[in-house]
């Protein structure tokens, strides 16, 4: 019998009642000010020490307990999407265009249940840090803790981190040695030319004419240069240029994700960008700029650790509520940024049938707040003997 999860089922309430208040007050990447403030408030009255403003408003927590010389971070993320939420919801967004429409608020409130579950039952022997990351919409927030001395201040042997996903069978835990979530490169592309009236387009460069011909372009990256073996994918997500229909475009701006599951392939792609968006802008008279975003990572999960967080799950929950291996997606997430530092793994805990997140529908089923809650005081706890 799985004691932690049974009481966490118990006392689920008072989860359910952060998760409500971090729903209804979302903050974007790096301003998750009163987000980190909340966090920090309740660990801090559990008797965490608690540093605050790592990586600018990331929350790190520690609990020492017995003797012990390992050392686990266990991390959660923060920040909510620019996306205008549906009706579902009664704890609905109260921000206009923000909302947690990926789950990070639960994934904050899991590891909060586990927090207050650990410090009160104490049943470990070493030291517990948890991590609570901002901005791992933008790809920023893991990087910046890291380079805050995130692993020089706070010590740890291994990290872990989890993420709900839609389509996976709610309640069940899904992990995966080796590439389990891809490489994205988040890039603008600017293109100039020469406005002028729309009855006289000889006179000027039009940038939506070469902008969908650069868009057309970049599709058969993937198409004619990627093994149909490996996996991967150049959104343009967006497209913005002019305002009149009888103006020429002076400007263009294209927006693209681009996202490859190699370091290979990934090099490969972001050249053939490099060399159509040249070409492209060239060809039709145009000059560009390219904005490269935060270096895209594959998120490698260590083999060894996969298998010991799996065979803990699978002692905690049942054979039958882990998947191993599970599944790879073309996501990304900037936890691949923490396993280049120390060794880990990235699990899935199944959201059911529901929108995928990023979706204005999508909804976290609060019947795995219990669930996510007791896998952290299972990792901890089997880690920290």
């Amino acid at each position: 019998m799985n004691e932690a999860l049974e009481e966490l089922k118990r006392n689920v309430g008072d989860m359910k009642g952060w998760l409500h208040h971090l729903h209804r007050h979302p903050e974007l990447a790096f301003g998750e000010n009163q987000t980190s403030r909340f966090i920090a408030d309740l660990l801090k009255d559990w008797g965490y020490e608690v540093v605050e403003g790592v990586g600018k408003t990331g929350v790190v927590a520690t609990l020492r307990v017995g003797t012990g010389e390992r050392s686990i971070g266990l991390r959660a993320d923060m920040d909510a999407l620019p996306i205008q939420e549906g009706d579902a919801l009664d704890y609905k967004s109260q921000h206009d265009g923000v909302a947690h429409l990926c789950g990070h608020d639960a994934h904050s409130t899991m590891l909060l249940g586990a927090a207050e579950y650990l410090a009160r039952t104490k049943n470990f022997d070493g030291t517990l840090r948890l991590i609570f990351q901002p901005a791992e919409e933008t790809m920023g927030g893991s990087p910046a803790m890291i380079n805050d001395g995130l692993f020089e201040r706070f010590p740890v042997d291994t990290v872990f981190a989890l993420h709900n996903m839609p389509g996976l069978e709610q309640g069940k835990f899904y992990f995966r040695d080796g590439e389990i979530m891809a490489a994205v490169d988040n890039w603008e592309v600017e293109l100039k030319g020469k406005g002028s009236h729309g009855a006289m387009p000889e006179l000027g460069i039009d940038t939506i004419v070469a902008g969908a011909s650069l868009v057309m372009a970049l599709q058969t990256i993937v198409s004619r240069n990627v093994s149909p073996y490996n996996r991967a994918v150049v959104t343009i997500g967006a497209f913005q240029a002019g305002h009149a229909a009888n103006v020429v475009a002076e400007k263009a701006i294209l927006r693209l994700s681009i996202r490859t599951t190699t370091n290979e392939d990934r090099q490969m792609v972001l050249d053939k960008v490099r060399s159509l968006v040249k070409t492209q802008a060239e060809g039709f008279g145009c000059t560009y700029e390219i904005r490269e975003g935060v270096a895209g990572a594959l998120l490698l999960n260590d083999p060894g650790e996969t298998a010991r967080a799996a065979a803990i799950a699978t002692e905690a929950f049942g054979e039958s509520n882990v998947v191993y291996p599970g599944p790879s997606i073309l996501g990304s997430e900037d936890f691949a940024f923490m396993l280049q530092k120390k060794k880990g793994t990235y699990c899935f805990l199944g959201n059911g049938d529901t929108a995928m997140v990023h979706n204005p529908n999508y909804v976290f089923d609060d019947k795995n707040l219990p669930v996510g809650a007791a896998y952290w005081v299972a990792m901890a706890e089997s880690y920290l003997k």
